[in-house]
């Protein structure tokens, strides 16, 4: 029977993140990489990129980066074939890349709409497509997709972002289908839904609810740093073996009560 740090030892494998370069993205590649992954973070900011992996290497950390629009195939195929040449594989894809829009529905343009599908359900199926298929060459790989709360909760007052919240409703229908497709193939498929961290994306919408969250919530606050690294590096250890096709929802209790 393995030790409980050889369950959660990451030594030897590498690990994509998508939106690697700030906020939940880099606390989550930061928590795989203290765990002994090597990185290849993918972000569409230049000046972010540089700067976490600039931070990265001079903490020790084994890291590549490259550009990326998720949605568009191509560079999502790039980074994929660019991990393989230089690591000789991909173990773990962490599908954390994503943006938002608020607005009424009755009010959101198709546009909108469009660019937070794309790079939130469409972009994590790419990128989970790509690396998919180096795992099935070795019958072995862990995909996370980042989820949301907002898929199976809302709130009368708000937020209101409607195509948000169906892009993150719909990445739990597709973890399912590929925990259920790629399973017997040595491939683990899970998700975790944070509720509301501190982050850039968030912090419009945590001024908000934050009101609300005291109130209600068991854990009446909003998410700390360090709060979902550990999960993420659970899912994507030895430790979780026998988990896929499943939703862990850090939310100090909210979407429960």
């Amino acid at each position: 029977m393995p030790t409980i740090q050889q369950l959660f030892d990451l030594s030897g494998r590498t690990a994509i993140v998508t939106g690697g370069s700030r906020g939940l993205g880099r606390e989550i590649a930061e928590g795989l990489a203290e765990a002994g992954a090597k990185l290849m973070l993918c972000a569409r900011r230049e000046a972010w990129l540089t700067e976490s992996l600039s931070d990265m290497r001079a903490a020790g950390i084994t890291v590549e980066g490259m550009l990326c629009d998720v949605a568009i195939p191509d560079q999502v195929q790039q980074v994929v074939d660019r991990t393989i040449e230089t690591y000789g594989g991909v173990d773990i894809l962490v599908n954390n890349a994503g943006v938002s829009w608020g607005e009424r529905p009755e009010v959101m343009s198709l546009d909108k709409w469009r660019q937070v599908m794309d790079a939130n359900l469409t972009g994590a199926f790419l990128f989970a497509q790509a690396a998919g298929r180096d795992m099935l060459t070795r019958q072995k790989g862990c995909i996370i997709n980042i989820g949301s709360i907002a898929a199976t909760m809302s709130m009368v007052n708000g937020p209101h972002y409607a195509a948000y919240a169906a892009s993150k409703a719909g990445l739990l229908g597709l973890t399912h289908e590929l925990a259920a497709s790629w399973g017997r193939q040595g491939i683990r498929v899970n998700t975790i839904s944070p509720g509301f961290f501190p982050s850039r994306l968030a912090d419009p919408v945590i001024k908000l609810v934050e009101p609300d969250i005291k109130a209600r919530s068991p854990i009446p606050r909003v998410g700390a740093p360090g709060e979902l690294k550990g999960v993420a590096v659970f899912l994507a250890s030895d430790a979780a073996s026998y988990i896929t096709g499943q939703e862990i929802t850090v939310d100090g209790g909210l979407s429960h009560t």
